[in-house]
């Protein structure tokens, strides 16, 4: 098994566990099982559980922003890039099970809040799709005058909602209902 196999074998049962159990609730003795790694290799790839935490939140993330970013309408009307957005969002996560309860997890933990922190405040200078959209929205006065945080809050954090109780069953999210999610989100910050 090559160094890359073990690495990858080590992130996805990281990931697993976590999604199932909580970021306490597996211990790297269990993940290092799971990855079929002795207890001592994830040492050699990851310098503790919280870099190990990060890298998954990383890949999960460059992976779905990835997919946003595929025919993105670069240059169309603010609402129509919402729409991509959001739809992308309910797509991707619908196919993505443990992808969305590891993100849950991930999200509603401190290191969550402070990677929230960093884009909300955009110190880390990254280019953020919803933060361009965002700003986009402000600059031609399509979106109502609000912070960064309060738009999301609206527009973006209703959309995982919705999958959260697809996912649990609540819902059964379709391309019907994906739509008028998208367009209530929408009509909650359009101007």
């Amino acid at each position: 098994m090559s160094k890359t196999d073990k690495r990858n074998d080590i992130l996805n049962a990281a990931m697993t566990l976590f999604a199932e159990q909580g970021f306490h609730g597996a211990p790297m003795a269990q993940i290092s099982e799971r990855a079929g790694v002795g207890a001592g290799t994830i040492y050699r790839y990851f310098k503790n559980r919280d870099v190990l935490i990060m890298e998954i939140h990383t890949t999960l993330f460059d992976k779905f922003t990835n997919h946003l970013k595929e025919r993105y309408p670069h240059g169309r009307p603010v609402r129509e890039c919402f729409f991509h957005i959001g739809k992308g969002i309910i797509d991707y996560f619908i196919k993505q099970p443990l992808e969305f309860r590891y993100n849950e997890q991930f999200h509603h933990s401190p290191y969550g809040l402070e990677v929230r922190r960093n884009k909300l405040t955009n110190t880390t200078g990254e280019h953020d799709i919803v933060l361009e959209l965002y700003e986009k929205g402000m600059e031609y006065q399509v979106i109502k005058p609000i912070p960064m945080a309060l738009f999301f809050d609206l527009a973006i954090a209703p959309i995982f909602w919705a999958v959260r109780d697809h996912h649990q069953g609540f819902i059964k999210i379709d391309n019907a209902l994906s739509e008028t999610i998208v367009s209530s989100c929408w009509d909650s910050i359009r101007i």
